[in-house]
């Protein structure tokens, strides 16, 4: 992997990367689907799944712009490295024991073309999914009481009313 891109260290230097932290959007059904593939795959490096913008997330990397991370998927290594985007998608596939060749492909001026077209396309697809400006479509959202579990579907606990007034629908 490449020195930390933005860090004050002389170019020639390499930091090893131990650990990959990926930011996903916990509410985007592509997201959630990508991590559910990542925690199957083997991992050469370890990969740690927290939902972008969370208060984990908050806390862990306080000099993030975590509303950027949501938009863009965003994975810190544990020196501090910071990749957006198509090079975020190519470090996780570094990260991977049986996609590190495609990371390696993908790291060149031409693979990286091809990376970011990906990672647009994945845009797109979710720009489309949004629905009333949240993504997931618009149809069970965590606010409105609604949660997703893998395990064991989607469920619902009404939000509670605050100073005795409740939201009517």
């Amino acid at each position: 992997m490449p020195a930390a891109a933005g860090r004050d260290r002389d170019a020639s230097v390499r930091v090893p990367v131990r650990g990959l932290t990926v930011l996903y959007d916990a509410e985007c059904a592509l997201c959630a689907f990508v991590r559910d593939w990542l925690v199957r795959q083997p991992q050469l490096v370890p990969l740690e799944l927290v939902p972008a913008g969370s208060e984990r997330a908050r806390r862990r990397f306080p000099g993030l712009d975590h509303g950027a991370t949501l938009d863009e998927v965003t994975v810190v290594g544990d020196s501090g490295q910071v990749y957006r985007g198509a090079a975020a998608w190519i470090a996780v596939l570094w990260a991977l024991r049986e996609h590190r060749q495609l990371a390696h492909r993908l790291s060149t001026p031409a693979g990286t073309r091809l990376a970011r077209g990906a990672v647009l396309a994945a845009a797109r697809w979710r720009g489309g999914q949004r629905g009333q400006g949240r993504w997931g479509g618009g149809a069970y959202q965590r606010g409105d009481g609604w949660s997703y579990d893998p395990r064991h579907g989607w469920t619902y606990d009404p939000p509670g009313c605050d100073g005795g007034t409740c939201a009517t629908g």
